[in-house]
């Protein structure tokens, strides 16, 4: 059943911090009533965030339309609720709402929130927390079912909208295609899914191969990735992710014009061939597996900007280039399938 959320973004109303919002709103957007920023009340998330049309901006939980479900819209580094926000999940609990959050800090532990959800029946959903304490064991693998893994040069560059276009569009073309979320907003979205950047380290390689048993019945699963290997804060989380998915194939995802590591910017970013060397001998100790594509994001770009830097990398790499946004992601999808005839997985 659908639910009515308020996504609470209050400062943190830009594409990189509110990426949350932004996704929940682009892929579900008939479920959500209103964003909440007091500092743009009266505008629309048009306005706001880029998308979501006419969804309106609301001051307050007291100023929005009836909603039974608080949705925490960010990711800021470090994954902590910002005080700014207190005074808003505490009113939602108030009246008796579901507070859903995919913060690194569990809303459930602190300790008065816990104690206004007892008191007002509000439900507090930590999309993070998990109890995966399995190791990967390589038993049960279906190898007729293609796995395509979305990896990035940095975090925060497009993984988890390359994974949910490309497995989009192959639906779109015949094929029993699925989304696989191991982050918090991929999992907000698709419903299920591990967080694997909130997994204890031994687990995290059999938490994605736990992934990998749960959907291979599909003809092809599309993997969200998470971080970089080349990332010096989050290398770990992308290379047990890696080993644990066990992928056949990889598309590349990387930000025009970026060219420190987000959060770090005395850190520059590897090169896309840098990338894609490290990811194939990664992923080949585990299993065959190559780049087979390269998702650019070219928010930043004018679409002439876009169109020249696409030319550029799809000579440097001689490989099929689009942004998913711009240019749909057929060109992706068409790779995909390219692969799956090559290596003769579900055909």
């Amino acid at each position: 059943m659908a639910r009515r959320l308020i996504v609470l973004t209050e400062g943190y109303s830009n594409p990189i911090n509110a990426k949350t919002a932004v996704s929940v709103i682009r892929y579900r957007p008939g479920d959500v009533v209103a964003v909440l920023d007091s500092a743009f009340a009266g505008k629309t998330a048009s306005d706001l965030l880029g998308i979501g049309g006419d969804i309106p901006v609301v001051g307050s939980i007291e100023q929005a339309p009836v909603a039974d479900t608080l949705l925490v819209g960010i990711a800021p580094q470090g994954g902590k609720l910002p005080a700014g926000m207190r005074q808003a999940v505490l009113a939602a609990i108030q009246r008796g709402m579901t507070i859903e959050s995919g913060l690194h800090e569990f809303l459930a532990d602190d300790p008065e929130f816990a104690a206004a959800a007892a008191e007002h029946g509000s439900q507090l959903i930590d999309v993070r927390r998990n109890r995966e304490r399995d190791v990967a064991k390589r038993e049960g693998i279906d190898e007729r079912c293609l796995r395509i893994h979305a990896v990035g040069n940095d975090c925060c560059v497009g993984k988890m909208v390359v994974s949910i276009e490309v497995a989009d569009a192959l639906k779109a073309k015949g094929h029993d295609a699925v989304f696989v979320a191991t982050g918090q907003t991929g999992i907000m979205i698709a419903g299920s899914g591990c967080p694997i950047d909130c997994v204890v380290s031994d687990f995290i390689n059999g938490a994605s191969e736990k992934l990998v048993l749960a959907h291979q019945q599909h003809e092809i699963m599309v993997i969200e990735g998470q971080g970089s290997l080349a990332h010096p804060a989050y290398s770990a989380v992308t290379l047990g992710l890696l080993h644990g998915c066990m992928p056949d194939g990889l598309i590349v995802c990387y930000e025009v014009g970026r060219t420190h590591v987000n959060g770090l910017e005395h850190v520059p970013l590897k090169s896309l061939e840098e990338i894609i060397r490290a990811n194939e001998a990664m992923a080949n100790l585990m299993h065959p597996c190559r780049v087979i594509g390269v998702a650019m994001n070219s928010r930043l770009c004018t679409p002439q900007q876009a169109e020249i830097e696409r030319e550029q990398v799809r000579a440097r790499l001689s490989l099929p280039v689009c942004d998913v946004y711009r240019h749909g992601a057929d060109e992706l999808a068409d790779a995909v399938l390219r692969l799956q005839r090559e290596i003769g997985k579900g055909v």
